[in-house]
């Protein structure tokens, strides 16, 4: 069976060609599990679900339903994260909440690595699923100085760790509940609890992003920052909080399509 044969069913050409290659080079694929492949497609799975990983900067991260598609505007978070580190005097402690794959994290560590730079991550997830995810992932690529915790945002961490840590990444829960009918039905195959968020403060989908933010000063070292991803409609909220919180030299960071989705705080030294 090859890319013709997947066409005929109803596979997009590109996608075939992608499945045909996967399968191809697996030592236990034969022609039925190709078959299979092509029919979870064909019923609306996800690609990067159908094969079983995808790339995300220079990681190649096994994904599944248990964790979010890692997605290329995510990837722009690494390049803001890595940036806000580029002045540190030591190995950085990253915590990296809500890590689903592990994907920022793992990034952000393993591009800290080929640079030379050591660097701690603690990797938050409610979900132990997601955390089984991002231990392989982790145990895939040989980085080692990670722990895992399965919290809700900062609620089990270790408390000496408070006014501790050089950088919190998050890419967080931000859809609202009323907007995910009008978003890609790709969508509805990923986990609901990752993705959408109850309002908070008047703004659709706010509430994880607000008790992030709310929370993350307490943790971060004087001088160190916070990166998180956000909707189209939270930047001014996100602004008005983290100025009230005490955060200093704001900013939100644009993805290379020119939406809004990065937005950057500083805890004061």
């Amino acid at each position: 069976m090859g890319v013709a044969d997947l066409v005929a069913l109803g596979v997009e050409r590109h996608e075939a060609r992608w499945l045909v290659e996967e399968f191809a080079t697996r030592p236990d694929a034969d022609q039925s599990t190709l078959l299979a492949a092509a029919r979870r497609r064909l019923a609306g799975e996800p690609l990067q679900y159908v094969i079983g990983h995808w790339p995300f900067r220079a990681l190649d991260l096994d994904v599944d339903p248990r964790v979010l598609i890692p997605r290329p505007e995510t990837e722009e978070m690494v390049d803001v994260a890595l940036g806000e580190l580029s002045g540190a005097d030591r190995a950085p402690l990253i915590v990296d909440l809500g890590c689903g794959s592990g994907a920022l994290g793992l990034a952000i560590l393993d591009e800290l690595r080929s640079r030379g730079v050591g660097g701690a991550l603690i990797a938050v997830d409610e979900s132990t699923a997601a955390l089984d995810v991002a231990r392989a992932n982790a145990r895939k690529h040989a980085l080692t100085a990670v722990s895992f915790v399965a919290s809700s945002w900062f609620d089990a961490l270790d408390h000496s760790l408070r006014s501790r840590v050089d950088l919190v990444v998050a890419n967080p829960p931000y859809v609202g509940d009323s907007e995910m009918a009008d978003l890609d039905p790709v969508l509805g195959h990923e986990p609901r609890g990752a993705l959408v968020s109850p309002d908070a403060r008047g703004v659709v989908g706010f509430e994880d992003l607000s008790i992030i933010v709310d929370e993350a000063f307490e943790w971060l070292r004087p001088g160190a920052s916070l990166v998180v991803e956000h909707g189209v409609g939270h930047r001014e909220a996100l602004r008005g909080l983290t100025s009230a919180r005490g955060y200093v030299d704001v900013r939100g960071v644009d993805d290379l399509s020119g939406r809004p989705r990065v937005f950057v705080a500083r805890r004061p030294t």
